[in-house]
This record gives C-alpha cells, structure tokens and sequence, in this order.
C-alpha cells in the first residue's frame, strides 16, 4: 500500500516499532489479538489496528502540500479536514480557514471566495452542489480534492445500482459530511434514501411491503429522501451503501435483513435486490474486528481516543463499553493527575468527569485503541500519561526497543 508523507509530529516512536512488527508477523493481518506492553505495574493491550487509515493519511499529505506550494495565497478548507480536533487546528495554524462547520453551516460566505482562493475538499467528499458553487466562483472543486478513495467507491457503486433501477438505500447519519455527499451523488442516478440504523430499516419494510400508507413515508423519513420520491414504486428494486465509518456489522445486518424482506415481497428471479456489501471500508473493518478481538483480554477499563464528532471512533466506543467501562478521550489532556478523567459520552452528547478511574490494586490492565483520525503520537501521549500514575513502571524506552 502506497506510504504517504506526513507530518514527524503526528509519529510515535513508539507506535511505529509496534505497528512494524506486528505487520512483519501477520502480512495478512488475520491476527487480531492485541499487542501486550507490559510496565511492571501496569499492563496496556494496544488494538492490532488503529489511528490514521489510507484515505486520512492521503487527505493529511494533500493539505500540508498544499499548504507549503502555496505561500501567500488563501487557502480554505470546506469543512473539517477530518474529524480530529489537533489535525484541524494545525492546518489552522498554518493559515488554512474554514468554509462551513461539519453541520454545513457558513462560517466563511460564499461572497467573500474568489477565482484565486484555493479550497481543499475533505476526506468525506462533498455534495455536488456545493462543487458547482465553486465552478461557478471560478475554483476547480477537483484541484485540490482529499477525498477518501473507499468514499468515492461507494459512490461509484451507487451509480452502477442507481443506472440499473435500483433505488439506493443509505446507511449513514443523515447530518454527517459524508452521507450527505454520498446522499447527493446518489440522488442524480437513481431514488436515494437514508436510513440511521436497523430500527428505521424494520420502518422501512413496513413500506415495502405495504403494510404501511405511503402518505406517512414522508413523516417517517422527512429529510432523508431524494426529490420526488415515491415510495410506492421506488422500494421495488433497492441496493444498500453505507457511511464508510458506520458499524460495519451493523450495515451488513442492515443489507441482509431488507434483501430477506425485498425477496418475500417479490421473490428471487427477478433481482429485485443489488448485493453492494463491497462497500464497507477496510479500515472500518479492520479496526472494529481489532477491538472485537481485543475485547476477549480480562481488563478493567478500556479507553478510546478520537474526536468527539467521529462517527467511526463512536463505533469503538460502542463495542468497548459493551463489556467494561468504557472512556472516550480526546488526546491526554483529558486524563487529571489527580486519578480523574474527562470523557465524552455520545449517547447524551456531553463530557463527562469521572474521579478514580484507575483502580486501586497491583496490577492495572487497560485497552486502547484509537478512532481513524487519530494521530500515533497522541496515542504514546496517553500512554505515557497513564504510565505516569505508576512510579516503578519499566520506561517507554525499554518497550520501543522490544519491538525493534
């Protein structure tokens, strides 16, 4: 896979020698077992994959390039980068501004962009209208374009299923930067539909099966259909993509169960149902079964970082706190010298404070992983921080060397 130049800060010395050696024992990655680092006192289990994934990495390498080819111009990023708080704020500091927050709301008026600005499309991709506000301004949307190959996958295949007759179900957050790309690159080859989760994927086969009137489709998914959407006709022939960031089990529990509802409906001859599970991503993949397999390790908490607005570090979280307390972190700061720790719950959309979080006792055993977005070094950064707690624990050092 192509390796792609990104800023020494966003490395660990550390994660490196871990990741190496680790990709030099399991070229195939079929070992989703944990790392051990072993402080003595302490005993972290680091997921076999997380942090940077290929399309954050080409859309970090895109924009910091950008950045250095570009002195003196203006130079605007259409939303977030990617969802992580420290990679956005430094390409702010390196004069990058933003165009709209990840909601889509203006912080920068179309008004005030002209022909010579540079804007940098994200990772997630972008709607197709908001491309077309750029041509017109006089900016080539494509220029200076960061989005994630295995996005535009996804809209590819929702062209192919789209120009055959299927309607294009999405699963995805119907608010997130890039089910609404993937929603207006749909909607232009076929009927396009969001759907959140498998509640509303049960919803949905009370439509298809007409167990439901089509009047209160509107209500049911107001703001997740496309133009002239007629549920009717349009949920005869279906395919289903998702938000690459989404529970990947989730997704493919989503495809199977309306594929079993679209073939009692219809039956099998007349392939009234696109099989499109090639679109769930591989680093989603990997990160989640990462976790799964990181899960059947005896440990007394777990901790997650990423941003609080990452839909795939949220997944993570999810998995986590299904076995053991479970704390979503930011980067190290969130975690007190004095035992406490700040944590964001997204359930309920808020931080939280908890007081004693690590155990009293004479062994602490805790797993880690990290959201895609997450730089390497933040990760050493809490590493080190909860070795901190422990005075007699063998020195980062040591371990770096162990896997070199």
């Amino acid at each position: 896979m192509k390796s792609f130049q990104i800023p020494d800060f966003y490395r660990s010395p550390l994660i490196s020698a871990i990741k190496s050696a680790r990709k030099n024992a399991d070229k195939m990655k079929k070992d989703f077992t944990p790392t051990r680092l072993d402080f003595g006192p302490l005993e972290i289990f680091l997921a076999r994959h997380f942090g940077f994934c290929y399309g954050v990495e080409n859309a970090i390498e895109i924009a910091f390039r950008t950045v250095d080819e570009n002195p003196g111009k203006r130079i605007f990023l259409l939303s977030e980068m990617i969802h992580n708080p420290q990679v956005n704020a430094d390409l702010q500091k390196n004069g990058v501004s933003f165009i709209m927050d990840t909601k889509g709301r203006i912080l920068t008026p179309w008004e005030e962009l002209n022909a010579d600005d540079i804007v940098i499309i994200p990772a997630f991709g972008t709607t197709l209208e908001t491309e077309q506000k750029l041509r017109q301004i006089g900016i080539d949307p494509l220029k200076y374009n960061t989005t994630c190959p295995f996005v535009e996958k996804v809209w590819n295949r929702s062209e192919q299923i789209g120009t055959k007759g299927h309607t294009i179900i999405i699963h995805g957050k119907p608010d997130h930067e890039e089910t609404r790309a993937t929603f207006s690159h749909s909607s232009v080859h076929a009927p396009a539909l969001v759907i959140r989760d498998m509640q509303e994927a049960q919803l949905l086969a009370e439509y298809i099966t007409q167990k439901k009137s089509s009047a209160s489709f509107f209500i049911d998914f107001e703001g997740q259909y496309s133009a002239g959407f007629n549920p009717e006709l349009h949920l005869q022939f279906i395919g289903v993509v998702n938000q690459t960031t989404m529970l990947a089990s989730e997704t493919q529990g989503i495809a199977d169960y309306l594929k079993g509802v679209i073939i009692q409906q219809f039956g099998e001859a007349e392939n009234h149902f696109a099989d499109t599970r090639d679109t769930l991503c591989y680093a989603t993949n990997d990160n989640q079964s990462a976790v799964q397999g990181m899960l059947s390790t005896e440990a007394d908490l777990a901790i997650v970082i990423g941003g609080y607005n990452s839909s795939n570090t949220s997944h993570l979280v999810e998995l986590c706190e299904k076995k053991l307390p479970t704390y979503y972190i930011e980067n190290q700061d969130n975690i007190n010298n004095e035992n406490s720790i700040r944590h964001y719950d997204f359930h309920l959309n808020q931080e939280k404070n908890t007081k004693n979080f690590l155990p009293q006792s004479d062994k602490t055993r805790i797993l880690i992983s990290s959201g895609a977005s997450c730089p390497d070094a933040i990760v050493e950064k809490v590493i080190q921080k909860l070795q901190g707690f422990y005075p007699n624990s063998r020195p980062v050092s040591e371990l770096i060397e162990q896997f070199q």
